[in-house]
């Protein structure tokens, strides 16, 4: 069967992670998308390496193992939309397209006649998707948006990173810090998907299309969940505190005999449960810990007495005998051991694609599973401008002169 969205065309404008995300999501369920890029250049991100995609004989391509993770199941053309004829074909692209993703800064399309604006007068039906760092209103509008600064700005890092030490004991801490992937980017791209799959249903029953508005810095914030809430139910800003849970306990990673291992009791019956397999039923009973809250006021001393337990065995027979337990754990893997758990290779998490330069070209598989119809991996991440003559003589039904004049011109 054909993927949900196979009756869809997606006009992708966007460049680096958030827009191109969303592309790549509409392109795993079905749809046809096309992503535009500059001439000689193209998407930002494509130069963000090393590490660069290695062809057949092993050499490096101008292309960025980044530039991969976020642009599988697209067709790449080349147009210079600073130049009328560039505007004109993407306003012929947007008119047989159902929608359309864009990252560029507040106002830039505009410029060029091709904002969503101008665009729905030509298509009505069109979904416009805007994905910036800040949205379309706002004092901020104007400004630039790049993950790092959003997730500064938004509270993602003063809730990420060990806590502050005490200055009188020469403890400085390990201050705020980053997510170790860009997160802003990624839940934007996601919530830019959502989005776009519910106007596409609301198209389906009024005919009408919309512009839709998504900013990082609103993303980021609502990434940040339950960390708003307790925020507003105490009035004070939550700290960092490493890898603890600031609403339950024991959910946090301890060192065992030869490494580490993370215990997650998301309930009181489960922390009963682990206490029993690890043969330290009196810290269930202890008055101290007897509840999540009483566990969550207490953590300190649990910790204490929760490490001299776990530096008794190894990670291997930790994780045997919790699992055996039914106690939620899991070891902290790497890269390179997260695909070799069998889990993992069961599922089928790592897809290989038919690359123009490379050869196969390892992918990450989409998470999303349907009984009926399944997701679908037909084009590997393009070279830049792979598609430019398929989609101008197919699409667009321009001869050989007219490319010839287009590429002559520097628009394609």
């Amino acid at each position: 069967m054909p993927g949900p969205l196979s009756h869809i065309r997606v006009l992708d404008l966007s460049r680096v992670l958030a827009g191109p995300w969303a592309g790549q999501n509409l392109a795993d369920l079905g749809a046809e998308v096309i992503k535009v890029e500059r001439p000689k250049f193209g998407d930002d991100s494509r130069a963000y390496g090393p590490p660069w995609v290695k062809d057949r004989e092993g050499r490096d391509t101008g292309d960025s193992a980044y530039f991969t993770s976020a642009n599988r199941g697209k067709k790449s053309i080349t147009l210079n939309i600073a130049k009328p004829e560039g505007q004109k074909l993407v306003r012929e692209l947007a008119r047989s397209s159902d929608v359309l993703i864009e990252n560029y800064k507040f106002g830039d399309l505009a410029r060029y006649g091709l904002a969503y604006d101008d665009l729905k007068q030509i298509n009505p039906r069109l979904i416009y998707c805007s994905v910036t760092g800040f949205g379309q209103t706002g004092p901020y509008r104007e400004h630039p948006g790049y993950d790092f600064m959003i997730q500064g700005m938004g509270g993602m890092m003063s809730v990420t990173g060990e806590p502050d030490g005490d200055p009188k004991e020469g403890k400085a801490g390990g201050g705020p810090q980053r997510a170790g992937v860009p997160v802003a980017d990624i839940i934007t791209g996601m919530y830019a998907s959502i989005a776009i799959c519910a106007a596409l249903a609301h198209r389906a029953e009024t005919g009408i299309g919309q512009h839709l508005d998504l900013a990082l810095l609103d993303s980021q914030i609502a990434l940040l969940a339950y960390q708003n809430t307790n925020y507003f139910a105490t009035g004070k800003p939550p700290k960092r505190i490493g890898n603890l849970h600031p609403n339950i306990v024991p959910y946090q990673p301890f060192k065992t005999a030869d490494g580490d291992v993370i215990l997650a009791c998301g309930n009181d019956n489960l922390f009963r449960k682990f206490c029993e397999a690890a043969g330290c039923t009196e810290l269930a009973d202890d008055p101290r810990f007897a509840g999540n809250g009483k566990r969550v006021e207490n953590r300190a001393e649990l910790t204490r007495l929760l490490r001299a337990v776990f530096a008794k065995r190894s990670t291997k027979e930790w994780v045997e005998l919790l699992e055996a337990a039914g106690v939620p754990n899991g070891p902290i893997n790497d890269v390179a051991q997260v695909f070799e758990e069998p889990q993992v290779k069961a599922r089928g998490i790592k897809v290989e694609l038919d690359h123009a330069l490379a050869g196969k070209l390892p992918t990450v598989a989409s998470p999303m599973r349907f009984s009926a119809t399944p997701v679908e991996y037909k084009l590997a991440p393009p070279v830049l401008g792979q598609h430019t003559e398929e989609i101008l003589r197919g699409l667009l039904h321009l001869d050989d002169a007219a490319i010839a004049k287009l590429r002559a011109e520097g628009t394609i």
